[in-house]
Formats: C-alpha cells, sequence, structure tokens
C-alpha cells in the first residue's frame, strides 16, 4: 500500500501528534506515580512519630499513681464511693434471676 504525497501531508503531522500524546501520558503516569510513592513515604514518617499506646500503662492503678499515704487514703475513698452509687444504681431484680424452664 502505497500513500499519496497529499496522503503524506496529513499522516505525518497526525503522527507525531500521537507520539506526543503517548509521551504526555506516560508522563502523567510516572508523575502520578511518584507522587503517591511521595504520599506513602509520609504517611511511614508520620506514623513512626506518633506514640503507639500501649496498654500496660493504662492497668496503673489509682494508689500508685498518688504517691503518699493521704492521697492514696483519698483515692480509697473516691472508690469506695463510686462503689457505693454504683451499687446503688442497679436494678433490684434485674438480671438476678434467671429462668430456665422456658
Amino acid at each position: 500500500m502505497s500513500l499519496k504525497g497529499i496522503e503524506l501531508q496529513i499522516a505525518i503531522p497526525k503522527t507525531f501528534e500521537a507520539g506526543k500524546m503517548a509521551d504526555q501520558a506516560q508522563q502523567q503516569a510516572l508523575a502520578q506515580q511518584a507522587h503517591a510513592n511521595e504520599a506513602l513515604k509520609k504517611e511511614i514518617e508520620r506514623k513512626q512519630k506518633i506514640v503507639n499506646t500501649s496498654e500496660g500503662t493504662d492497668e496503673i492503678s489509682e494508689d500508685e499513681d498518688a504517691g503518699g499515704e493521704y492521697l492514696t487514703g483519698i483515692y480509697k475513698k473516691k472508690k469506695k464511693k463510686q462503689d457505693q452509687q454504683e451499687k446503688q444504681a442497679q436494678h433490684p431484680f434485674k438480671g438476678n434471676f434467671v429462668d430456665f424452664s422456658g
């Protein structure tokens, strides 16, 4: 299949345009990939700098935190008062009897 002169005037510029468009698409894909890579690196650095919560520190009792006998006594009184309030808040018969006859 041979091309005539007039057909070449249209075909050659279109080939260059197609090549430029393919190159731009490739460059855009590379730029997006680089941007995603940078975002991932920043996220990893941010996660490394965050202090991880540990469950062991939650288990420290108030008595250990107080630091003295006087403060320990105050905490014990507060805890005892809270326990009494929780007992008073319980329903008088809800949850005390389970009917298995059903």
